[in-house]
């Protein structure tokens, strides 16, 4: 990774780029610090951190919603947008049809999620605002004339405003700069919540000896895990498949060998972010809407992260239930067997010892959920093991790194160092045919 930042830097256009992207991503941090007029941060940030999904939410925009700055909300709308527009762009047939219409399409597409993203940013601004900020007392109406609903008309505004040019910054990133910007802020994000804590923990220091000795057993705990981590994310299958010869006029074709890839974690995080999606929104609305209630008390007691006891036993059976669901689900998204096989059979292809056609599709199907299964079990591993090693180092450090945003560092930086690769590929190339 640092050989291929310094190769990179010596290539005066990728230097460029990332100097761009590097400058967007700090108008990004000042927009974290911005305050809003008429929030009561320490109010309203005691209010957040009781809720597990918000905490989270809350660490991947670097700590922006929990002191209820400008870009609170983050790049989260968009990215759930996102989400939405895949899973539509599957189950409808028009937006399938669209999605494959090449760049038209994609424009198009890319234009209804904006829409969704500031529908979503709206719907998440009022949910927080009505729940944390009225019934805590974390606005002070004095400043919009006592009226709680112009307090809130206008900090729903500003939230959404936010919202909308953090999606901007991530387009423009993407856009100017090296790899995906949306990628590339809760990068950022998550990081800055890792180094505030570390931060805090430096000055611990020079009160508490054994601090010392907490941050050496974190980082060694970190390093391990974080090579775990990518060592298992790079790992891969290859089904070998041979293309018999063809000639074609007086040209011949084919002859070569080739490989399918399938990656342990093809889903990449995705599995991960739906599961504790799917457990933590539940809670966060009733204790938005019906804090203190019967379905709020069970909830927290028997499906919340911080359940004890059975309570906790219960949790990780039912995240784990999840995380295998969703992982086969992206599997069969990413990975689809019968049009590998009619490509492969197209192309006078085979795979040694089987017959081309249905034969090969059924014999990658059974690749890829012996695959998927491992995927799993690796991700249901990663959904706990980080949070009891890290709290094995240090109870202080302990949510320093979240589980998702582990594996959402590691998928980001690796992606970043195969963008670099492909720009001085590019350029390489470039120049050569010059």
């Amino acid at each position: 990774m640092l050989t291929t930042l310094i190769n990179a830097f010596k290539n005066k256009d990728i230097r460029v780029k990332v100097y761009k992207m590097l400058l967007l991503l700090l108008v990004f941090r000042i927009g974290c610090f911005i305050p809003v007029p008429g929030l009561i941060r320490s109010t309203f940030e005691t209010a957040i951190t009781g809720n597990d999904f918000l905490t989270l939410m809350s660490s991947i925009t670097g700590g922006a919603l929990a002191q209820g700055t400008l870009f609170a909300l983050g790049i989260g709308p968009y990215i759930n947008a996102s989400i939405i527009m895949q899973l539509l762009c599957v189950g409808i047939p028009a937006l399938e049809r669209l999605s494959k219409l090449g760049e038209e399409g994609r424009k198009k597409i890319s234009q209804y999620t904006r829409y969704a993203t500031i529908l979503l940013a709206v719907i998440q601004s009022v949910g927080i605002i009505v729940s944390f900020g009225q019934s805590q007392n974390a606005i002070q109406l004095s400043l919009f004339g006592n009226s709680a609903f112009l307090a809130g008309l206008f900090m729903t505004i500003v939230y959404t405003a936010g919202a909308f040019i953090v999606m901007w910054l991530g387009e423009r990133i993407t856009e100017h700069g090296v790899g995906n910007g949306q990628s590339m802020i809760i990068f950022t994000g998550i990081l800055a919540t890792a180094g505030n804590a570390i931060v805090a923990k430096f000055g611990q220091i020079s009160t508490d000896t054994g601090a010392i000795w907490e941050l050496i057993a974190f980082v060694l705990v970190t390093a391990v895990i974080f090579f775990a981590i990518v060592y298992v994310d790079l790992s891969e299958r290859k089904v070998p498949v041979q293309y018999a010869k063809q000639v074609r006029g007086r040209k011949m074709y084919g002859g070569q060998s080739s490989s399918i890839p399938i990656r342990i974690s093809g889903g990449g995080v995705m599995p991960l972010i739906f599961s504790f999606s799917i457990l933590s929104f539940p809670q966060m609305l009733s204790s938005m809407f019906w804090p203190g209630s019967a379905f709020d008390t069970w909830w927290t007691k028997w499906m919340s992260a911080s359940a004890a006891g059975w309570g906790a036993v219960v949790y990780a059976l039912v995240l784990c239930i999840l995380i295998f669901a969703f992982s086969f689900f992206y599997a069969q998204m990413q990975f689809n067997p019968d049009d590998i096989a009619r490509n492969i059979q197209q192309n006078g292809g085979f795979i040694n010892h089987i017959r081309p056609g249905k034969a090969t599709a059924a014999y990658l199907k059974k690749i890829s959920n012996r695959i998927t299964l491992f995927g799993a079990i690796y991700l249901s591993l990663v959904a706990f093991v980080p949070s009891v090693a890290f709290a094995w180092a240090s109870l202080d450090l302990v949510n320093v790194f979240s589980t998702t945003g582990i594996l959402i560092i590691v998928s980001v930086a690796m992606e970043f160092e195969k963008q670099l690769q492909a720009q001085m590929m590019m350029k390489t190339h470039k120049g050569f045919l010059k």
